[in-house]
C-alpha cells in the first residue's frame, strides 16, 4: 500500500504530514501528487472531503521550496482559484500548516473585508496566493497584483465557479497568466461546459479520478420525511431534541430563509447561527467558529456556503429545503461522515419539491428511504402510489432567467457574483439566494471511490 514516503516529498513535508496524524494518502493524493511533482498538467474529478486540498497543496509546496527563490514585489509564484471566502480561508490555513517549516509566504484575497491590508502582503511579494476570482481582478485592475510570474495556477471547485457566473472572470484572469506555467484543474462534476474550460485551461493533462461524480459517502444513512412546506420548522425543532444530533448543519435555499431557520431554531431554545452572502466576514468568521468550538449545536447555511464548510464531528445534515440542482445535493450531505466517521441526511420534503428529489435520485442512482419523523420506516408503502422517477413537467423561466444567469436579471454571465469574490465595483444587495447552472453530468460510474479522509 502507498505510503506518504513513497511520493517523493521532500523531508519537511513529511515531517508536517507525521505531526498531522496522516498515515496514509487518500486515493487521489497518491495518484495526483506524482505526477504534480513531475511539473505535469493535471485535470482532477474529486468531491470535497476526499482529501484534493492535499493534492495539490503538497506538490506545489515541494516545488516552490525546490526554486528557492523570493516572489518579486506584486507578484505570486503560486495561484489557487477558489469560489468563496470560506473555501478560500481553508485552502490557506492547509498551505501554512503543510509549509510550517518551508518559510514560504501565504496570503488571501477575497472580498467582504478591506483591500488595505491585502494591498500591503502583495507589495512584498507572496509564494501562495489563495483568492476568489472577483476580488483578484479588483487588485489586477489597480495594479497592486500581476501574474505574469505564476508558477503554478489552481483551479479549485471549477463547476462551482461556473455556477456561480465566474467564466468570463476565469477566462480573463487565465490571459493574464504566463504560456508556460503548470494548471492543475479539479471539479466535482464534468459535465461538457466544464470540460471546454478544462481544455482551454490545461496542456496534456494527466486525469485522475477517484470518485464517481455525483455519488454519496457511503457511510451516510439517508431518509427523506414528507411533510407540509408551513409545518417544516416546527418539525426541524423536533428533529433537534434527539440527542444524538450533536452538530448539525442545515440547508436553505435562499438568504432569509436560513436567517429565518436560525431564529426560529434560538426561539425553540436550540443555539444556531446562519452563514451567507448577506453576512459580513466578521460574521461568517464568527458563526463558523462557534460551531466548530461547540457553542453552537447547528449552522444554518446556502448552497453557495456548502463547498466552503470543512467542520469535523458534524453528525447531521438536515436539508430543510431540498436543492434544485441534483449536484447540490451530494456536496451538502459530504459535509458528514468525513474522516471515517459514520453520518446522517435527513431531507424534509414538501409536494412542490418532489420533482427535486425525483431529479436527486436520479443523479445518485439510489432511492432515498421515506420515514417518519421517529425514523421508522413507515412512510414508504404510503407513498409508492407516487412514483418518484416520472418524467418532470417543463419549468418556466422568469423573463430574462437562463441557466448561466438563473436570478433573471437579462444578464447573460454578468460578472463574477460569488458571495465572496465578486468584483467590489459590482457589488449589490440581491434578494433571496441564486441557483447555478445545472449540469447533467452526474452519475454513478464504476472506479474507485475515496473515502471522506479530509486533508
Amino acid at each position: 500500500m502507498t505510503s506518504f514516503n513513497d511520493l517523493g516529498l521532500n523531508q519537511a513535508l513529511l515531517t508536517a504530514i507525521t505531526a498531522g496524524k496522516y498515515t496514509q494518502p487518500t486515493p487521489i493524493q497518491a495518484q495526483a501528487i506524482p505526477p504534480v511533482l513531475q511539473g505535469r498538467d493535471l485535470l482532477g474529478i474529486a468531491q470535497t472531503g476526499t482529501g484534493k486540498t492535499a493534492a495539490f497543496a503538497l506538490p506545489i509546496l515541494h516545488r516552490l521550496a525546490a526554486g528557492n527563490r523570493r516572489p518579486a514585489p506584486k507578484t505570486c509564484r503560486a495561484l489557487i482559484l477558489s469560489p468563496t471566502r470560506e473555501l478560500a480561508s481553508q485552502i490557506a490555513e492547509k498551505f501554512r500548516s503543510y509549509g510550517h517549516d518551508s518559510k514560504l509566504s501565504v496570503a488571501t484575497v477575497f472580498g467582504g473585508v478591506g483591500m488595505n491590508p491585502q494591498v500591503q502582503a502583495l507589495a512584498r511579494g507572496v509564494d501562495v496566493l489563495v483568492a476568489t476570482p472577483g476580488r483578484l481582478m479588483d487588485h489586477m485592475q489597480q495594479g497592486t497584483l500581476r501574474l505574469d510570474a505564476v508558477e503554478t495556477v489552481v483551479l479549485d471547485e471549477a463547476d462551482q465557479m461556473l455556477d456561480l457566473g465566474f467564466v468570463h472572470a476565469i477566462k480573463r484572469i487565465s490571459q493574464a497568466l504566463p504560456k508556460q506555467r503548470q494548471s492543475l484543474f479539479f471539479s466535482a462534476t464534468m459535465p461538457q461546459n466544464i470540460a471546454q474550460l478544462a481544455a482551454g485551461f490545461l496542456k496534456d493533462p494527466v486525469r485522475v479520478e477517484v470518485t464517481p461524480a455525483a455519488t454519496t459517502v457511503e457511510r451516510i444513512d439517508q431518509q427523506v420525511i414528507f411533510i407540509e412546506a408551513e409545518r417544516k420548522r416546527a418539525l426541524l425543532l423536533e428533529i433537534m431534541a434527539n440527542p444524538d444530533i450533536t452538530r448539525a448543519l442545515v440547508f436553505t435555499r435562499t438568504k432569509h430563509g436560513a436567517d429565518r431557520v436560525a431564529r426560529h431554531l434560538a426561539g425553540g431554545n436550540v443555539p444556531a447561527a446562519a452563514i451567507h452572502g448577506n453576512k459580513s466576514q466578521s460574521q461568517r468568521e464568527r458563526a463558523l467558529a462557534d460551531f466548530k468550538a461547540g457553542r453552537i449545536r447547528v449552522l444554518v447555511a446556502t448552497d453557495i456556503a456548502a463547498r466552503g464548510i470543512d467542520v469535523t464531528g458534524v453528525s447531521h445534515v438536515v436539508n430543510f429545503e431540498l436543492p434544485n440542482v441534483p449536484e447540490s445535493y451530494v456536496h451538502r450531505i459530504g459535509r458528514t461522515a468525513r474522516a471515517g466517521k459514520d453520518g446522517m441526511a435527513i431531507s424534509l420534503c414538501s409536494q412542490d419539491e418532489r420533482a427535486y428529489l425525483r431529479d436527486i435520485e436520479k443523479v445518485t442512482r439510489q432511492r432515498i428511504a421515506a420515514t417518519d419523523r421517529r425514523g421508522d420506516e413507515k412512510l414508504a408503502a404510503a407513498t409508492a402510489a407516487e412514483p418518484r422517477h416520472e418524467s418532470r413537467p417543463q419549468q418556466q423561466r422568469p423573463h430574462g432567467q437562463n441557466r448561466n444567469n438563473p436570478r433573471g436579471n437579462g444578464q447573460r454571465h454578468g460578472g463574477p457574483r460569488s458571495e465572496g469574490g465578486r468584483s467590489d465595483g459590482q457589488r449589490q444587495q440581491r434578494q433571496g439566494q441564486g441557483h447555478g447552472q445545472r449540469s447533467h453530468g452526474g452519475g454513478q460510474r464504476s472506479g474507485q471511490q475515496a473515502k471522506a479522509t479530509t486533508h
